[in-house]
């Protein structure tokens, strides 16, 4: 009931956790932990901060390229599964989502990692699938280059579809732990995946067991036509990035239409952007803030990771200019194409040089930046969530932990004193918190009462 709870539409609020914050510059300030990215502690004590204002999931995005200048800022990253079974360990309700390519793993290893999270934490994992873009990425796995965009997302569909036949091929119900007869399961209940596809050849079942979810909520990041394509037919949360209302309400109603006609309810996918709230009691004191952060980005630096985006030399890059009129096209572009018409159009539409390009980017790579207190970050969430844009946002905090501090001790509450936000988890798994069905089973008799969960948690 935690999506509407007494019939009112309710906002599904994720942090997305990034080290010492979202913002280029955070790692500088005198108060970061410049370690914070491999400080499991640090990121525990977030996930309860998280847990502490009833927010619906924690997120980790993940690339397995080590990415940018080490030499300029962190750049370290712990593997997010890993990561989320640690802070499994030290929380109760919040969600926990980990992001994987299914470029460069295979169905069967990630969707065993992914059961497993799921039971370590009582039902409360989802998986970010992306399919990674970048060249860089695709050389540490033994490629020359990475696969075109159209074939990645065809390798996500199968792999995906793979997945979800090895979350099945445990019936729910199957393990009896009968010690008198000595049956642990019924072995006529666990089923071969028997997949032989264009890109995979799986054939046995998993060993684990259908976990408390069915299978981990599955959320997508992609928001080219590819990406929204696959999202109608697979994701059931959708990360995204919009820098206006109007833009965000196209996606928004484009997606939910792309899902009905792909024969799903509109209403199980959750379409939550991006936002970077830079907070303070004044806004005068938030655009301070914002400057002095702004002020902190190495012009340089930030400059070829532009260039690299856009693909272009940085030399073409004038920092006092604004960007070429010769840049390459969208369908040039063979790697995070929503994000490159994203920034190209933030740049035109604006009429920015480089120089307050990169200022824009250094918040949120993209993700709409917001300035302001309290009671304007609430508004301006409040005001997307009630227009048709959002159902929910990835809070993306500029600077950690305090960030997430002021959001939880003086946003949340606005948003629950307006009936937009729970005041306590009416659910234990991340499904729950969503208002999602738990999925039923391939092999399960729907006429058959015997289909139900292994263990299901109860609410308290």
């Amino acid at each position: 009931m935690s999506a509407r709870e007494n019939g009112a539409r309710k906002l599904h609020l994720n942090a997305f956790l990034m080290s010492t914050g979202h913002h280029e510059a955070s790692w500088r300030l005198p108060e970061s932990n410049s370690f914070a990215g491999t400080d499991v502690a640090h990121f525990q004590r977030l996930a309860q901060t998280a847990e502490r204002g009833k927010l619906d999931s924690i997120f980790f995005a993940d690339s397995p390229v080590l990415h940018g200048n080490v030499g300029q800022r962190p750049y370290t990253s712990l593997e997010p599964t890993v990561l989320l079974a640690a802070i499994a360990a030290v929380t109760e309700r919040i969600g926990l989502i980990a992001t994987a390519s299914t470029t460069y793993n295979e169905p069967y290893n990630l969707a065993r990692r992914f059961a497993s999270l799921d039971h370590i934490s009582g039902g409360r994992a989802g998986w970010n699938v992306v399919t990674t873009a970048g060249d860089a990425a695709a050389r540490n796995f033994s490629l020359a280059g990475q696969p075109a965009h159209s074939k990645r997302y065809e390798r996500a569909a199968e792999f995906l579809d793979v997945a979800k036949k090895l979350w099945d091929s445990w019936e729910d119900g199957a393990v009896l732990a009968d010690k008198g007869a000595g049956v642990w399961a019924e072995s006529s209940r666990v089923h071969p995946a028997n997949h032989e596809g264009q890109h995979f050849r799986v054939e046995g079942a998993l060993d684990v067991p259908r976990s408390a979810q069915g299978h981990p909520v599955i959320v997508q990041a992609g928001s080219s036509e590819d990406g929204k394509d696959f999202a109608a037919r697979y994701a059931e949360a959708v990360f995204t990035a919009h820098q206006t209302l109007a833009d965000a309400q196209d996606f928004y109603a484009d997606l939910k239409g792309r899902t009905t006609a792909a024969g799903r309810d509109p209403q199980s996918i959750k379409i939550l952007p991006g936002i970077v709230p830079v907070i303070a009691s004044t806004e005068a004191e938030a655009l301070r803030l914002e400057r002095e952060l702004d002020g902190l980005i190495l012009p340089e630096h930030a400059r070829k990771q532009l260039a690299n985006v856009l693909r272009v030399d940085p030399e073409s890059l004038k920092l006092d200019v604004q960007l070429p009129a010769d840049l390459p096209s969208e369908d040039e572009i063979e790697g995070a194409k929503s994000r490159y018409t994203l920034i190209v159009n933030l740049a035109r539409r604006e009429h920015l040089t480089v120089r307050q390009l990169i200022g824009r980017l250094g918040g949120g790579r993209g993700h709409r930046t917001f300035a302001g207190t309290p009671e304007q970050v609430a508004d301006a969430i409040t005001h997307w969530f009630q227009s048709g844009a959002a159902d929910g946002f990835n809070i993306m905090p500029p600077v950690l932990p305090s960030g997430l501090d002021i959001f939880v001790d003086q946003v949340v509450p606005i948003l629950q004193d307006r009936g937009l936000f729970r005041r306590e988890y009416t659910g234990r798994t991340l499904r729950e918190h969503y208002g999602l069905a738990r999925p039923a089973n391939s092999f399960a008799d729907a006429e058959d009462p015997a289909q139900i969960p292994d263990r299901v948690p109860q609410p308290a």
